[in-house]
């Protein structure tokens, strides 16, 4: 295979990979990855009763939860918490947890805004819910009270709590609660049960999120983002499972353990159910009505004999996802969707923080980040602009070669060779230091997209955000204009279909790249004119050679 085919097939392979890159993200909300888990154990049905609570005894089954979300009409009172983080929305109906503002982060489309993850607004739905599994004990259909209806921590308290008594329960006096917590997205949500009863109390609980199928405001169609459920086991690890195979059927993932979390995700944000390890649980996704979709963990609760008290707490995380959540509960981090190339991305954004920790830019970061890179990979990329170089100072030799011998393919091939031996070209010498260097391109490119510190991070000027693309399409049009400056300074292809390739490549990547974040559109822009830079160096120190060579 002589060079230009294999510079045609480089650019080609660069071209397909950003195709892929398009493709693989849709796939990720359209075929979100489900792993294959052995069948659990059969779970004993539960009873259940025409008014829609489940008749659960010491055995549940999330067949009940699924009977028991279906949504009462009828509308409780609003309770609102405010905290330093968050501002919260509690209803009295069912005590569940139906709006969620975060105040250290902006709304998707006004910066202004603060941003909203749990709501009730129009078609969309994304609420947090608990209940109790049991002979008439409350569910997220019973009423509640509570003794106020706004709540806020002030200063010099770390906590604030809301409590809320159920109505209308025989035999048990069951107050549920919440634990707002000071600089941080972490609710610690459970329930205190009283036996006020004669007969023993073996309860179960349950911790679901529910949510609609629909993409997170904002969304881009050109770089979607996976939105869906997860579930995480020391075991069997994270576990995707998407809306469409819950809705189908499909769903696949562990259905039992001693420890591990539930969570939605979509861009940037979880909300996570995280049980203290050590107790067994059941974890379930379910399809319900008005096109909702729910994810949740079924928890025991101690035997409860007459005249006695239990007291059950799960831990609410919803905020933003990063990395670092890791330290919260084990697999956290792994909400931050760095993709296949995760092994590369980390390492990558870990120095792009470390950096930002110095200059306070991310685009500067960015930069900076590309400097290192360049630096890791100049050897490789040296070899390559040398074997280019090389191609660049024999091509009138190969365009002899190739009149020559005209459409002897063979004896041209043939010639080639012999050329290239003479001259010590490696004819894949140009092309495969670039292949190398296209995984850490990808792995940046998730690295971006996927991390919530670069939402809104602003660079300079009219880019105020390196995780969307481009408004006014600049950098894109910078990059197309260093993508020309470089393709001068490679050698021309014999091949006028090739040439022509090659001379629109730079309009092709400046298109793809108008949908790309700006972040990821600035790394290409430094990285090109660094190449620039060592490509001209180099060209110019061989063809110095030849000339003196010539003249002796």
């Amino acid at each position: 295979m002589d060079f230009h085919k294999l510079f045609r097939l480089f650019f080609f392979l660069t071209f397909s990979i950003s195709i892929m890159l398009l493709w693989n993200s849709w796939q990720r909300t359209q075929q979100p990855v489900a792993r294959t888990v052995p069948a659990p154990a059969a779970v004993p049905k539960a009873v259940m009763p025409a008014g829609g609570a489940p008749d659960i005894a010491a055995t549940v089954s999330p067949e009940a939860i699924a009977v028991a979300t279906q949504r009462k009409t009828q509308a409780g009172q609003k309770i609102t918490v405010k905290t330093d983080y968050l501002i919260a929305e509690i209803n009295t109906l069912g005590g569940d947890l139906r709006r969620l503002e975060f105040l250290q982060q902006r709304d998707s489309k006004n910066k202004n805004k603060p941003f909203v993850l749990l709501q009730e607004q129009g078609a969309h739905t994304y609420i947090a819910q608990t209940g109790l599994l049991g002979t008439g004990l409350p569910t997220h259909n019973t009423a509640f009270t509570a003794q106020a209806n706004e709540y806020l921590l002030t200063e010099g308290k770390d906590t604030i709590e809301v409590r809320l008594l159920a109505t209308n329960v025989a035999g048990a006096k069951v107050t549920k609660f919440y634990v707002f917590h000071r600089d941080g997205y972490l609710v610690d949500v459970g329930y205190e049960i009283e036996n006020i009863g004669t007969s023993p109390l073996s309860p179960s609980a349950y911790f679901q999120l529910v949510r609609d199928k629909s993409t997170p405001e904002g969304a881009s169609m050109f770089l979607p983002t996976y939105t869906g459920t997860a579930i995480y086991t020391e075991k069997e690890k994270f576990q995707k499972v998407g809306f469409t195979d819950i809705e189908k059927g499909n769903a696949k993932h562990s259905q039992n353990a001693d420890n591990g979390w539930v969570g939605m995700l979509q861009h940037y944000f979880v909300a996570a159910w995280l049980p203290k390890d050590k107790v067994q649980r059941e974890f379930y996704t379910r399809k319900l009505e008005n096109e909702l979709y729910s994810v949740g963990v079924i928890l025991p609760v101690a035997a409860i004999a007459p005249g006695q008290s239990a007291k059950i707490s799960v831990p609410l995380y919803a905020g933003p996802a990063q990395t670092s959540l890791d330290e919260i509960a084990p697999g956290l981090g792994l909400t931050v969707d760095y993709g296949w190339l995760t092994i590369i991305s980390t390492p990558l954004f870990w120095l792009l923080s470390y950096l930002y920790g110095w200059v306070y830019n991310w685009g500067v970061a960015i930069i900076l980040l590309t400097f290192f890179i360049k630096l890791l990979f100049f050897p490789l990329s040296a070899a390559s602009y040398r074997s280019m170089g090389k191609m660049r100072v024999v091509a009138p030799k190969l365009e002899k070669i190739k009149q020559q011998y005209g459409d002897d393919r063979e004896r041209l091939h043939k010639a080639m060779m012999e050329l290239y031996k003479t001259e010590k070209i490696n004819p894949l010498g140009g092309c495969l230091p670039m292949l190398v260097q296209i995984p850490v391109f990808i792995a940046l490119y998730w690295a971006i997209l996927a991390s919530v510190e670069l939402r809104y991070a602003p660079f300079f000027g009219w880019i105020t955000d390196l995780s969307v693309p481009d408004p006014y399409y600049v950098l894109p049009l910078i990059m197309g204009a260093t993508m020309i400056i470089q393709s001068k300074l490679n050698p021309v292809p014999p091949d006028p279909l090739q040439a022509k390739l090659m001379k629109l490549l730079p309009i092709v990547f400046s298109v793809v790249f108008f949908f790309f974040p700006a972040g990821l559109v600035l790394y290409s822009i430094v990285n090109n004119i660094l190449s620039i830079v060592q490509q001209w160096y180099i060209t110019r120190g061989l063809e110095a050679n030849v000339k003196g060579a010539a003249k002796a």
